[in-house]
């Protein structure tokens, strides 16, 4: 079943139809991001990561590697029809979560903490919502 309303304006643009395509993107762009950021809950702790944190600690191309998954998300959204200045935004937080995450030690612990992939999902459902 097709949902062709629309969500509303955001400043100005036209929002993409909430269509079960837009639907089953957004799900799986959800899941993957779970999956890279929050899929593991330290013990004792209320804390999450997920493999992105796991993997960016192998040396030599990890932070790189999920550099990389991350975009997919990225381009999800613009399959979506996310405006570019929201675009920019997601590319610029993957971008600064795998820069940071070269530097041993400060840079898992940001890359833990950060969690760019749970961002830019959020800024693909603000924008589906209309806000």
């Amino acid at each position: 079943m097709t949902n062709m309303a629309y969500a509303g304006t955001f400043s100005g643009d036209v929002l993409p139809p909430l269509t079960d395509d837009v639907a089953r993107r957004l799900r799986r762009v959800k899941a993957l991001a779970w999956i890279l950021d929050a899929a593991f809950r330290l013990p004792g702790t209320k804390f999450r990561l997920g493999l992105d944190a796991l993997i960016g600690l192998i040396p030599g191309g990890g932070s790189a590697v999920m550099g990389l998954v991350s975009l997919y998300i990225v381009w999800e959204a613009w399959r979506i029809g996310v405006p570019s200045r929201l675009l920019v935004r997601m590319v610029a937080n993957v971008a600064m979560e795998t820069a940071v995450d070269t530097v041993p030690m400060v840079g898992d612990v940001f890359d833990a903490a950060f969690k760019a992939n749970l961002r830019n999902v959020a800024l693909i459902e603000r924008h589906l919502n209309g806000k």
